[in-house]
C-alpha cells in the first residue's frame, strides 16, 4: 500500500513498526523518492485492518492525504516487521 501526504520526516516508518508489532502484523515499510511511504503487511484480517486504520491518521506530525490499498493473498512470507532504509 502507498501512503501520501506529509509522511516523511515525521517518524511514520518507525511508528508503523510499533503499531504493526502491537497488532502482530508482519511485513515492511519504506520511504519512496516521490515522498510517499510504501508498506506491505501480513497478518490476520482484523489485525491488518487496525494498522490500515492507523495509516489514515499516522503519527502526530503526519498529514495523510491518501492511502492506496492493494490486497493480495496471505502467504506468510515475513517473520517480523522491519523498516527499510
Amino acid at each position: 500500500m502507498f501512503i501520501a501526504g506529509k509522511v516523511q520526516g515525521v517518524y511514520f516508518r518507525q511508528n508503523t513498526r510499533i503499531v504493526a508489532n502491537r497488532h502482530k502484523v508482519t511485513g515492511w515499510v519504506q520511504n519512496l523518492r516521490d515522498g510517499r511511504v510504501e508498506a506491505v503487511l501480513e497478518g490476520n484480517e482484523m489485525d491488518v485492518s487496525e494498522v490500515i486504520e492507523w495509516f489514515y491518521a499516522g503519527p502526530p506530525k503526519a498529514i495523510v492525504d491518501d492511502v492506496q490499498i492493494k490486497y493480495e493473498v496471505y502467504i506468510g512470507e515475513f517473520q517480523g516487521f522491519k523498516v527499510n532504509y
